[in-house]
Order: structure tokens, then sequence, then C-alpha cells
């Protein structure tokens, strides 16, 4: 079993992602959820500073990423390095199930949808001294990452839906798709101007 599943701060994630699904996260009260939890209200705040951070603890993927990053070939370009770091994020990802049930708690609530893309920033905020440590100029570093965070954003859906494909694999699959769009595949010749019959 998972250590997050046996563990209080999982048992309090857990607890108020059931009341929030249950009773919405304005109605969700700290008391409630450490209650929920087993625990005393006193315990919450030594995981958590507040109910929004409940379903954002810990740096576990902003650590991984970073590591991912620093020890990536050489020989990679920052933005396959970054692909090749963000590919091998399920592995530290939550069950499915929790993280879609969380997807559609966060979307539905204007505060935690806020805390969910400051989270995403403070991730970028990581990487982008570890790209510059590979040589790549501060103003391009951040640059990148948002390119590749918006394809690891079109990919994860996919991912939660996919149960049998990789992350890698689809964040593949969007960087081909954005590459289409940035550099369409040249016109076939056999329908250019030039070489269409004359009538």
């Amino acid at each position: 079993m998972p250590r997050w599943e046996s563990d209080a701060q999982g048992r309090l994630e857990r607890a108020a992602l059931e009341l929030f699904e249950t009773q919405g996260f304005e109605r969700t009260s700290v008391a409630q959820i450490a209650g929920a939890a087993g625990l005393k209200e006193r315990s919450f705040y030594r995981y958590f500073p507040d109910k929004r951070e409940v379903l954002f603890a810990g740096n576990e993927l902003e650590t991984h990423l970073v590591a991912q990053v620093e020890e990536a070939d050489p020989d990679l370009t920052p933005v396959e390095t970054l692909l090749t770091a963000l590919g091998t994020a399920e592995e530290i990802f939550r069950p499915r199930e929790f993280l879609l049930r969380r997807g559609r708690v966060i979307a539905a609530n204007p505060a935690l949808a806020e805390r969910d893309l400051i989270k995403l920033a403070d991730i970028a905020d990581a990487l982008a001294p570890a790209l510059e440590r590979r040589g790549v100029a501060p103003g391009k570093a951040r640059f990148i990452i948002d390119v590749v965070l918006a394809i690891h954003r079109r990919a994860m859906p996919r991912w939660l839906a996919e149960p049998d494909t990789s992350l890698a694999q689809l964040m593949a699959q969007a960087a081909a798709e954005l590459r289409e769009v940035v550099e369409p595949p040249a016109q076939r010749s056999d329908e250019s101007p030039a070489s269409m019959p004359r009538r």
C-alpha cells in the first residue's frame, strides 16, 4: 500500500476531497476535515496552513522534475529534456481515480483553480534555474518551460482517460501536434499550383 494512503496527511487529503465533493469547498471546515480523518483539528495544521492547501500539499513533483532535468543527458535539447522529465512524472502521481476526482473539485471551485495555477507557476519557477544551469538563457528558459507545460496540460487529460498509455507517449503525441501547428507539413508537390494540369 502506498505511504500516502496510510499516514495522517493522506487521510486528511482523502477526507477533504470527499467533503469537497459532497458538500462543497466553501461549506467544508477544517474541523470537519480533521474529524472525518479521525484526527484533531490542530493535527490538520501540522500538514496544511489552510483547507485550500489540502489538495496541493508537498513539493514531490517539483523536486522530481528538477532532479530529472539536472540528471538528463547533456546532449538533449532543452525541450527534449523537459518532455522527458515530465514524461516520468506518473511515477510519483497519485492514483488516477484520486486525480480525476481532485480535478473535478478544483475545476468547480475558483479558489482551488487559482491555487492550481499558482502551484504550476511555482514548478515553472523551480525548473527555470535547472535549465539555466544547462546553459539556457534565463528568458528563453522560462519560454521553453511554458511551452512544455502547455504540452503537458494537453497530455494529462488523455493520460487520465487512457490507463494503458504512458504519459511519456501522450506527451510525445501532444508535442507532435504542436509541431504540426507551428510548422505545418509542406504542401504536397502534386497539389501545388505549379503541378496542376493546365486547362
